[in-house]
């Protein structure tokens, strides 16, 4: 799931450090890998992350533009609602969480740690063999779509260190990608369609957008949301609270003031609005799950 989509798993969890082994799995300091050239357009971040035991709650997983993988290294992560309440819940070891609109919840108490990857897309098709639209609003079992990608993660857990685990899972899914059957392309105008919007970050008219690609307002709506799961406004709409909420993560942590003007919404309200409906909680509430 995801730092501002899918489901964050990240947030709120303890930053890796050298003071924060857990049994079996060794913490040399590393918590993020920047994906390689191969990867990287299909792959943006790859996080590690750890949690000690807590009081048993509940964690909004907040949406935003990308899928969220989660491989679960120790413990599992337990799903009790999906961002699409139709969807079932479910406890994954492996999981891969299509763009959705609303938050996920998810169950915390136990001491967990893993890894988390942002899935572009475009990079679902590559990596798992099927339109993005195909996942929106859900939450399936990794295994299900990558058969025996469970002996890579055991592989990944057996690993000596952070970084030879990150180069690992970073070489295993060049492979997987690879060996990848293309069983079809997106189409040239929904790609450069979203590629318009992440320029903006999300501020793209959707009229003007349609215009550039040459197809209606209907019609790119249709196909677009037939590839990603999104509508062409609740796209740029997630977009640019992704890019506030990275913004908002970052060391520097400007106010909220500033990055609602930053990101392009027309004042603070705005944010704190779209907060509460795609976060499901405050704005304040949700900086506070979350050291800078």
């Amino acid at each position: 799931m995801s730092g501002a989509g899918g489901a964050d798993i990240v947030a709120g969890m303890d930053r890796l450090g050298p003071d924060r082994a857990i049994p079996g799995i060794d913490v040399d300091g590393a918590h993020k890998w920047r994906p390689s050239a191969p990867l990287r357009e299909h792959v943006t971040d790859i996080w590690a992350w750890r949690s000690s035991a807590t009081v048993p709650g509940t964690h909004q997983g907040v949406p935003g533009g990308h899928l969220t993988v989660v491989l679960c290294l120790d413990g599992d992560m337990e799903l009790l609602r999906a961002p699409d309440p139709a969807r079932s819940p479910g406890r994954y070891v492996s999981s891969v969480a299509g763009l959705h609109a609303s938050p996920a919840v998810i169950a915390t108490g136990p001491p967990q740690a893993g890894m988390q990857l942002r899935l572009t897309w475009r990079g679902a098709r590559e990596l798992l063999g099927l339109p993005a639209g195909e996942l929106s609003g859900d939450v399936v079992d990794l295994g299900l779509l990558l058969p025996g990608f469970g002996s890579v993660l055991d592989r990944v857990r057996e690993a000596p260190t952070w970084p030879t685990r990150f180069a690992l899972l970073d070489r295993e899914l060049c492979r997987v990608i690879d060996r990848r059957d293309r069983a079809g392309e997106p189409a040239r105008e929904v790609v450069r369609a979203w590629d318009v919007l992440l320029r903006t970050g999300g501020t793209a008219r959707i009229d003007e957008l349609a215009g550039e690609v040459g197809w209606s307002r209907r019609h790119l709506g249709e196909r677009f949301r037939a590839e990603t799961g999104l509508g062409t406004k609740t796209a740029a709409r997630l977009i640019r609270f992704e890019r506030a909420c990275d913004l908002l993560r970052s060391p520097a942590r400007p106010g909220l003031a500033d990055v609602a003007a930053v990101c392009g919404y027309a004042d603070q309200p705005h944010l704190a609005r779209d907060f509460r409906d795609l976060a499901g909680l405050t704005a304040t509430g949700w900086l506070a799950e979350r050291p800078a």
